[in-house]
């Protein structure tokens, strides 16, 4: 049984949240696989995670680099998991088909994008039977808050 995490944006965007998530899962000594729906945005993010903070570095390549298999965080566009994480990120539409293979599943989307939200209800229904599935939605101060 995975645990399931579902992240609703709608105060802070993903560019905000998900360098921390991703912090908070290398602090637990995980390793994690970012999947994103697209490769131009798959390169943004990764130029924005070496710049999101002066005070901080996040250690993260982009999948094809010789390197992947070494990446504590790795960014594709790919279903495969070339750094063995424990830990899969779905972003920008791209949406789990399900929780198998992995200790942790934490899917963002945004609430702000109606398509995003029907696929991440289908998600919903999808993941619940056989994992423990949480729902988490940003407060109007962008905290987190447990919804289901």
């Amino acid at each position: 049984m995975a645990e399931v995490l579902f992240y609703h944006l709608e105060q802070r965007p993903l560019e905000a949240v998900l360098p921390q998530l991703l912090e908070k899962t290398l602090e637990r000594g995980w390793r994690a696989v970012v999947e994103i729906g697209s490769a131009e945005r798959a390169e943004a993010l990764e130029a924005h995670l070496w710049t999101y903070r002066d005070d901080s570095f996040l250690p993260h390549g982009l999948a094809g680099d010789d390197a992947e298999a070494h990446q504590p965080v790795l960014l594709t566009t790919g279903s495969d998991n070339p750094n063995g994480a424990a830990v899969r990120f779905y972003v920008d539409r791209a949406v789990p088909p399900s929780a198998e293979g992995y200790q942790r599943i934490v899917y963002l989307f945004s609430g702000h994008d109606p398509d995003a939200v029907a696929e991440a209800r289908l998600a919903w229904r999808a993941l619940t039977p056989g994992n423990e599935v949480t729902y988490w939605q940003q407060g109007p101060d962008g905290r987190w808050v447990k919804r289901a």
